[in-house]
């Protein structure tokens, strides 16, 4: 098969397009024949590396991907041949007492694809079945893997730890990236009055389209907690969804009292300080969560097929183009996500 893999840590330039040999279904398992790819954050930082991740080179990186049922492992009686399904990419054993308790993001044996096991820059996957979204026919393949990691991440978050409600404000500390634009489509969904912080009057823009109801342009509020003060009435929000990590501070400033920080990353590093005081003084609560559960991922996909929630896509590269894909999602040129095209 076709796919992206790099031998050693580095720059886009170690990312080689090139044949490598396809999986076979272990029992359990589906082979899916990937027709699309979706990229994130976390494939850049696994090709740079870091001290503890450990791989087993060469490595292809991916997490999000849709297709085409290939073929199944023995004992695998779920899917048929020719279905077309999404990934999940939150990997639980299946066995340990979390994954037991439908908790399977906090697994004792936690993976993610594309992370710490070969993922979605191929031809093809294997993955066991239960990691599978069977789709309706002809939905489209681009939709589907632009959805999976960034849904069931902000739908856990938003929904299972937030406990966001309608008529509730909340304030999105970013206004192009993928988790935040789902987070953006599933607050609307639910109710929320959201103001969107984004870096340029562009980003600004599409946040409007995707129905923001409140735009500041950080770029011209340095201080945008202010501007957040003011827009709710001198109250402050409900929910900050702050992705980003060295704006805790003036998240927790633009809280009101009683207010939740969720966050599910830390795009911008991930040491910083913040000042106590706000947190107890105000009585705030600082929520983080990591992907979604199995069902965290078959409900928000269920809206998704329904057309409730809706992608973002960006732009779409050829599964050859990876690297120029990676750069462009590097530079925070994209607004949601950005897709390959697997022929």
């Amino acid at each position: 098969m076709k796919a992206v893999i790099f031998h050693q840590h580095g720059g886009p330039e170690v990312l080689e397009y090139t044949d490598f040999p396809a999986p076979e279904p272990k029992p359990g398992e589906v082979l899916v024949r990937l027709r699309a790819a979706a990229l994130n954050r976390m494939d850049i930082m696994v090709r740079n590396g870091w001290p503890v991740l450990k791989l087993q080179l060469p490595h292809i990186g991916g997490a999000d991907g849709a297709g085409v049922v290939e073929a199944l492992g023995e004992k695998t009686t779920t899917f048929e041949v020719g279905d077309r399904v999404a990934v999940n990419a939150n990997l639980g054993c299946g066995e340990c007492e979390y994954c037991l308790s439908a908790q399977d993001n906090m697994c004792r044996d936690w993976h993610l694809l594309g992370e710490t096991v070969p993922g979605t820059y191929a031809e093809y996957v294997s993955l066991p079945a239960r990691q599978l979204y069977k789709l309706p026919r002809d939905f489209d393949f681009h939709l589907s893997a632009a959805a999976a990691l960034v849904n069931q991440t902000a739908w856990h978050s938003l929904v299972k730890r937030g406990h966001i409600k309608a008529g509730e404000t909340v304030a999105i500390v970013g206004a192009g990236g993928g988790v935040n634009t789902a987070s953006l489509v599933i607050a609307k969904y639910l109710g929320a009055k959201v103001i969107v912080i984004g870096s340029n009057a562009e980003k600004l823009r599409a946040a409007q389209g995707l129905g923001a109801d409140v735009l500041i342009d950080r770029s011209r509020n340095e201080d945008w907690s202010k501007a957040v003060f003011l827009e709710t009435d001198r109250k402050g929000a409900d929910v900050i969804i702050d992705n980003v990590g060295t704006t805790f501070p003036l998240s927790l400033r633009s809280l009101r009292k009683g207010g939740r920080l969720l966050t599910v990353g830390n795009s911008g590093a991930p040491r910083f300080e913040i000042d106590n005081r706000y947190v107890f003084a105000k009585h705030l609560s600082i929520i983080g969560s990591t992907m979604g559960t199995l069902a965290d991922f078959s409900e928000v996909m269920d809206l998704v097929a329904q057309g409730k929630l809706r992608p973002i896509i960006d732009k779409t590269f050829g599964l050859e183009d990876a690297a120029a894909a990676q750069e462009r999602l590097w530079r925070g040129a994209n607004f949601g996500k950005i897709t390959l095209q697997i022929d």
